[in-house]
């Protein structure tokens, strides 16, 4: 792993693969996640059908630096930009975002759509009012409970050490950052902007997810979407079905995103 100084940030990154080829760059959720939901999932994937895959710790997460304050959708954007400018990546990057990395991704598309090949999301949605009150609301409520002493042996005996250090690092970024009070603040797009956003995105749902339900409404929403619900599986798909989803997105990056008709716009 390489600490890299992006802007203000120093970004744990991880880069897999051949520097030069296709340019992969996967963006993971908020809180209890980091770059090796990736890094033992579909990383190792991509990058042995030798692609050029970016995987990195976004700010206040992993190893990554972790300011006090500074944790607006934009600014996890603007990360995401000045990465790819000091990694100097000038070929059009497939962005795949878990969670709310998928939201990253698309609002990132928003502003640079021309830097991109396609737009992956995994259990994601776009950045709208309602999705900002609602994070903001689930990250305070998970500050809450882990105030409780019993929260974390518990964790740690039902779920393994693993899941228990992501928490722990969830606990230190949720009780000494403002990010709950910023996501609520962050840049809502105009809704008229998705419906010109010409990057082709695949949505992929887990089958039993509350967000699956939204497939429907984000295919009509973004013009060149298609969306695929992975039974048996919840909002915890990626490291839950890599075997399905793996396969899915390697297609979509080879030839799938090619398929869907261009945007009259």
């Amino acid at each position: 792993m390489t600490v890299l100084q992006a802007g203000p940030l120093r970004l744990n990154v991880e880069r897999l693969g051949a520097p030069g080829r296709q340019p992969v760059v996967l963006v993971h959720g908020i809180a209890t996640d980091n770059l090796t939901s990736y890094y033992f999932t579909v990383a190792p994937e991509f990058a042995a059908a030798g692609h050029d895959v970016v995987m990195y710790d976004q700010r206040g997460h992993g190893r990554s630096e972790r300011p006090r304050t500074g944790y607006r959708l934009q600014e996890f954007t603007a990360d995401l930009s000045t990465l790819l400018d000091t990694l100097d990546i000038r070929r059009p990057v497939h962005l795949i975002g878990n969670s709310f990395g998928g939201t990253v991704a698309l609002d990132y598309a928003l502003h640079h759509p021309g830097r991109l090949a396609s737009v992956v999301l995994v259990e994601s949605e776009p950045p709208t009012a309602a999705w900002a009150q609602k994070m903001s609301r689930l990250l305070a409520g998970s500050a809450h409970q882990l105030h409780d002493e019993r929260t974390l042996p518990w964790i740690e005996e039902r779920y393994g050490r693993h899941e228990a250090r992501l928490v722990r690092w969830a606990t230190r970024l949720l009780h000494h950052t403002t990010i709950a009070r910023d996501i609520a603040a962050s840049r809502i797009p105009p809704a008229d902007g998705w419906r010109t956003l010409d990057v082709p995105v695949l949505a992929v749902y887990g089958a039993g997810s509350d967000l699956a339900a939204m497939a429907p409404w984000l295919e009509g929403l973004l013009p060149r979407c298609r969306t695929v619900k992975v039974a048996g599986h919840g909002h915890s798909v990626l490291v839950g079905a890599p075997q399905t989803v793996g396969p899915l997105l390697l297609d979509w990056v080879r030839e799938g995103h090619r398929a869907l008709p261009v945007a009259v716009v």
